[in-house]
């Protein structure tokens, strides 16, 4: 698949990048991507979750009233769950939603994702830039010339670059992310991905499994 090269001003450059089949024209593996998203998504959770059972809520382990003759349920102590302030029913645990998936799965999905992009068109290959000092004003300009101000897009960078990223920490809609550091979750949850010129063949590197 061909794409043209555009530069920062959205003007066409004369230029085309190849992109390779093996990587975004590749037969979509639906259920690779489930599992690529979902293991991000459960690596994110912190599972910090918790709750005080009867045994740990703090109060009194007297007999509250005598067990015959009341007309009511027996009860032994104040911590019952049944009572105001008593302790949880099987409450959450602190636990690790982590899951292992294979390297082949995770690169499949990667590959699927990109290649649902470049079937949608939502791929743009622009030409390497950078910036002397981080300036949000330049980005946002950037943004509305490539006409993507209003809708998320994501920024594929070949190596890390300070001042681009500082430039789009304050927009919403805009994320930036190196070759190496790609993910599905990411490629999937922008509605454009724009990948600077040296960072295909990067993504080719990387990806070709």
């Amino acid at each position: 698949m061909e794409i043209k090269v555009i530069n920062k001003a959205g003007q066409e450059t004369g230029r085309t990048v190849t992109l390779d089949d093996q990587i975004f024209g590749i037969e979509p593996n639906d259920h690779a991507i489930y599992l690529d998203v979902k293991q991000i998504l459960a690596n994110k959770r912190q599972g910090t979750h918790s709750s005080k059972e009867r045994a740990e809520v703090s109060g009194s382990t007297r007999k509250i009233k005598k067990q015959k003759g009341t007309g009511t349920a027996r009860a032994g102590s104040i911590k019952s769950p049944v009572f105001r302030g008593g302790g949880r029913v099987f409450g959450p645990r602190p636990r690790n939603y982590d899951f292992k998936l294979n390297k082949k799965v995770k690169s499949l999905a990667r590959k699927s994702a990109l290649t649902y992009k470049a079937l949608e068109e939502a791929i743009l290959v622009i030409e390497d830039f950078s910036f002397e000092t981080p300036k949000t004003s330049e980005m946002v300009q950037i943004s509305n010339n490539l006409k993507i101000n209003d809708k998320k897009s994501l920024f594929v960078l070949p190596e890390e670059n300070k001042n681009i990223y500082l430039s789009s920490r304050n927009l919403q809609a805009v994320s930036v992310i190196t070759a190496s550091e790609l993910n599905t979750y990411q490629i999937l949850n922008a509605k454009k991905v724009v990948v600077l010129e040296s960072s295909v063949s990067k993504i080719e590197e990387l990806f070709k499994i």
